[in-house]
């Protein structure tokens, strides 16, 4: 549908530019989720394995790179639901460790920090339904409960086919 064509593209946009902006100036961007780093991951970092990175440049570089794959994804139709979860899922932490505003003071910035967060949100939900448009196909739930019905209905018309049968074996045997 055209209307998947363009609406892809517009809502993978952001995330593409963020990205990218994100793999360019990681150090700007891990000075600005440190504090948020700090609160989370800095409170389990002892309990995660040592292949998990905590430090916060490489957790925005990840982030950076997950934005711009998902996004370019996303934009081409490529497993547009898997990468509309990606972005989801990558929006959270970005909104709450860039868009903090009721820990702001100043009411001007707590204004345009608070615009941001709720442009965030609705990104996130134009995303959720970009993670379930199954462009007119049935879903993996809908297709597996019917395939499951058919299952059934063929296993019952199997059973009463070998019950006739059986029947008439015995017959026979019996003659």
């Amino acid at each position: 549908m055209l209307i998947r064509r363009l609406a892809r593209p517009l809502l993978a946009a952001i995330f593409i530019s963020g990205g990218i902006n994100a793999l360019r100036d990681a150090e700007g961007h891990s000075k600005a989720a440190a504090p948020f780093l700090d609160k989370t991951v800095g409170k389990v970092e002892d309990s995660l394995p040592e292949q998990v990175p905590t430090d916060a440049v490489t957790l925005v570089k990840l982030d950076g790179a997950v934005k711009l794959g998902a996004g370019v994804l996303l934009a081409l139709g490529k497993a547009p639901r898997l990468s509309s979860v990606l972005l989801a899922s990558s929006l959270v932490p970005t909104t709450l460790a860039g868009h903090a505003f009721w820990e702001i003071d100043d009411p001007q910035e707590r204004a345009g920090q608070q615009i941001h967060f709720f442009k965030n949100l609705g990104l996130i939900g134009g995303l959720l339904i970009a993670a379930v448009d199954t462009e007119g196909k049935p879903s993996v739930a809908y297709r597996a409960k019917h395939g499951a019905s058919r299952v059934a209905e063929q296993t019952q018309l199997n059973a009463k086919a070998a019950k006739k049968v059986a029947r008439r074996a015995k017959r026979r045997a019996q003659r």
